[in-house]
């Protein structure tokens, strides 16, 4: 397995802070994005490789063990269980000594299939690494469920996107990570969802908010009007002096909820009363006379 230098392909040190390592993603990020370098293959090979680097080095936890044991570090916890039976077995048996280097490479090359320098043979199985991606989609794209073609390390996956799906919620395509080593299993993709909202809906959940303006005249004395669902419209019925502010609840018009077919979340609508601008000489005398009679 050849050795991947994170910290090189963000252009740190190995005494990055946090910080540091945060502000190179996000500028490499940038550069190499696939939708700013379209059909560039260079581009998008950096831009996994910038993704995967900052996986590790983001992570507490992966960062101390990249740095202890470099290549090897997501088997790192499968050495340090073998250390400690083996420092058991020792003080069992009444021996003296540590864990040495030489049995760290024997337990990697045992690992990786290789035969140690002691001639041990057994192959021990690991699981594969797991892979994590990111989508992006439009509010609209996670109203119905679909089906969508993925290109993961150059090979193509056909997932299905339930709807209702949220923002930043991950799923999991069981044995598309990394290949297992010594017949183990393949990891896991992990795809994290973007969900961008351009539309003049809020959504919280399986919920949608929307403010809708209404004219003064309709809030006083009432009537109907007709306002955008998320699809199609609904016709609404104003009653006479509604007050600005005034929410109204439509059941089951908001967003689908998440693997329950055919149940929705509701629509909340919020009235804005929108008051007329140049009035004509008789509207304001009109008014003057409502004034008036208050």
């Amino acid at each position: 397995m050849a050795f991947v230098d994170y910290y090189k392909i963000l252009g740190l040190s190995k005494t990055a802070s946090e910080n540091d390592i945060k502000k190179a993603y996000r500028k490499l990020a940038r550069k190499y994005h696939p939708d700013l370098n379209p059909n560039d293959k260079n581009a998008e090979k950096k831009f996994k490789e910038i993704n995967e680097a900052n996986e590790v080095l983001s992570n507490p936890e992966n960062r101390k063990k990249y740095d202890q044991y470099g290549e090897h570090w997501q088997h790192a916890e499968e050495y340090e269980k073998a250390k400690q039976q083996n420092q058991y077995q020792q003080s069992y048996q009444g021996a003296t000594g540590g864990y040495s280097e030489e049995d760290f490479s024997d337990f990697f090359e045992n690992m990786f299939g290789g035969q140690s320098s002691r001639g041990r043979s057994r192959q021990v199985k690991f699981r594969g690494q797991d892979f994590n991606a990111e989508l992006q989609l439009n509010l609209k794209d996670v109203y119905t469920t679909h089906k969508r073609t993925l290109t993961v390390n150059n090979k193509n996956i056909r997932i299905t996107i339930p709807a209702g799906i949220e923002n930043g919620q991950i799923i999991k395509i069981k044995g598309h990570g990394g290949k297992g080593v010594n017949g183990g299993p393949n990891g896991d993709l992990l795809i994290q969802f973007s969900i961008v909202n351009h539309s003049k809906f809020k959504r919280d959940k399986e919920n949608l908010y929307l403010t809708v303006d209404l004219d003064l005249y309709k809030a006083l004395l009432g009537g109907d009007i007709t306002v955008d669902a998320f699809y199609g419209k609904v016709k609404l019925k104003i009653k006479p002096e509604t007050q600005n502010g005034t929410k109204v609840k439509l059941k089951g018009k908001g967003f689908p909820k998440y693997k329950k077919e055919g149940q929705f979340g509701d629509l909340y609508v919020t009235y804005k009363i929108k008051l007329p601008t140049k009035l004509s000489n008789k509207e304001k005398e009109l008014f003057s006379e409502l004034d008036k009679l208050r």
